[in-house]
C-alpha cells in the first residue's frame, strides 16, 4: 500500500505541505536576489513606516541579533536604510529603500504565483496559528 498524503496525520501533512512551499518560495526568492528573512523585514518595515530594528524583531518573533544580520544585508544591498531616530540619537531608524519596495513587489508576485490567497486556507491556517500559540491546560 502506498504512503498516501491524504491518510497522513493533519500535522505530518501541515509540516510536509509547509517544507514544500517554502523550499519553491525559498528557490525562486534567491533566483532574484531575496532571502525569506529579508522579505519579511521588508514587509514590516513596509507595514510600519519607519522605525527601530527592534520594533521589526519584535514583529516577526526572532533575536534582535538574527534580525541586525538580516537588516545588514538589506543595507548593503540597497534595499533599506537606517539614519538616526528622530527622538532618541542612540538609536536608529529602518527605513525602506525604493529599491527594497521594487524587491518586495518582485517577492510578492512570486508568493501570489506560488500560492494564491484563498480566503478559506488563510482562514484554517490563522485557526491553526491560534490554537498553536494558546497556552495549554495541563491534564
Amino acid at each position: 500500500m502506498e504512503d498516501e498524503p491524504a491518510q497522513w496525520p493533519i500535522g505530518r501533512l501541515l509540516a510536509a505541505a509547509a517544507r514544500a512551499v517554502e523550499r519553491e518560495w525559498d528557490e525562486r526568492l534567491r533566483a532574484v536576489g531575496l532571502q525569506h528573512a529579508a522579505l519579511i523585514a521588508l514587509d514590516i518595515a513596509l507595514r510600519n513606516g519607519p522605525t527601530g530594528a527592534d520594533v521589526i524583531a519584535r514583529t516577526a518573533r526572532v533575536q534582535p541579533q538574527t534580525m541586525s544580520r538580516t537588516l545588514e544585508r538589506l543595507e548593503r544591498d540597497g534595499m533599506i536604510e537606517r539614519g538616526p531616530h528622530p527622538d532618541d540619537g542612540r538609536r536608529r531608524v529602518v527605513t525602506v529603500t525604493e529599491h527594497g519596495r521594487t524587491m518586495w513587489d518582485t517577492a510578492k508576485h512570486i508568493e501570489r504565483d506560488l500560492l494564491p490567497d484563498d480566503p478559506e486556507l488563510r482562514r484554517h491556517l490563522t485557526a491553526v496559528l491560534v490554537a498553536a500559540r494558546a497556552p495549554r491546560r495541563r491534564s
